[in-house]
């Protein structure tokens, strides 16, 4: 009977433990804010000035009044995969979320290229810090995070790693662009990746795509500058079963080993998270939620 009692306790134990590891949904992850007729959520539709165009930009904003911390979502290659619903549950978290198609992409004027990308993300955040830009769309420039999948991920980690007065940022699946090839014998392979993400670019092409990257290749990597850059801020690195988790925990332990802030989260699906977007959504708003 001690034997059953002592195992019976070791199962509960294990049990406790295992319900405590597991956190709750956060409520915006399912359930509509309280209305608020003065201060209802929108949507506006924003032209961003960036490498002499205007990108297209929308705006989803929190209800209530005042200003409210900002989400600034950067999508991946081509951007299929937009996050929306991301943006629409960290809105319902009382967030406002920010997202925009690169010069180039989707509609946006301009020439794509990536190093145009990074431009883009710049110009992005200096819209939304212009005192006019802030006070119409009640964003508090003061909690600014930024938060990219796939190659938006790049971009978010070396535009962070530069921008010392983010609150914080978001790798989820990042792709390194930069180190995808440092060599020509490297531009066949690459071209051929490029070439199944061309439907939604202008002015490029795989192989102008793939030269770019060899180009960019260390120089604009997931350096130990840009681990240094971006052990100043809180991070939040999301990962999945498409290959990538390798490089971005590498990139996790030396923003570690440089001292800064990592959260670390594995979620086991495809790089587009097709079965696990509520896991997402709920691991981005928890961890949103808890920045100070």
């Amino acid at each position: 009977m001690r034997a059953i009692l002592a195992g019976l306790a070791a199962t509960l134990i294990l049990a406790g433990g295992a319900m405590a590891a597991a956190a709750p949904i956060p409520k915006a992850v399912f359930t509509d804010p309280p209305a608020d007729a003065a201060h209802p959520p929108r949507m506006e539709v924003l032209h961003i000035p960036s490498g002499g165009v205007e990108i297209n930009g929308v705006a989803y904003l929190a209800a209530g009044a005042g200003v409210h911390p900002t989400l600034v979502l950067l999508h991946g290659l081509p951007g299929n995969e937009k996050n929306l619903d991301l943006a629409q549950a960290v809105r319902r978290a009382g967030w406002n979320a920010i997202t925009f198609n690169y010069r180039g992409s989707w509609g946006s004027p301009g020439t794509f290229s990536f190093e145009g990308n990074l431009a883009d993300a710049k110009a992005v955040l200096a819209y939304l810090r212009d005192a006019a830009h802030a006070k119409a769309l009640g964003v508090d420039t003061g909690r600014l995070v930024v938060a990219g999948h796939s190659m938006g991920g790049w971009v978010t980690a070396l535009t962070a790693a530069q921008d010392h007065g983010l609150a914080g940022a978001i790798l989820i699946s990042a792709a390194d662009m930069g180190g995808r090839g440092a060599s020509a014998a490297a531009k066949p392979a690459i071209a051929k990746t490029m070439a199944t993400d061309m439907e939604t670019l202008a002015g490029t092409s795989p192989e102008k795509m793939a030269d770019e990257v060899i180009a960019m290749s260390p120089r604009l990597s997931f350096t130990a500058e840009v681990a240094r850059g971006l052990s100043g801020k809180p991070l939040l690195i999301v990962t999945s079963d498409d290959g990538l988790a390798p490089t971005n925990e590498k990139l996790a332990a030396a923003v570690k080993a440089d001292g800064g802030r990592v959260e670390m989260q594995h979620i086991a699906t495809d790089h587009s998270y097709s079965g696990k977007r509520i896991a997402l959504e709920a691991a981005v708003i928890r961890w949103l939620q808890a920045l100070k």
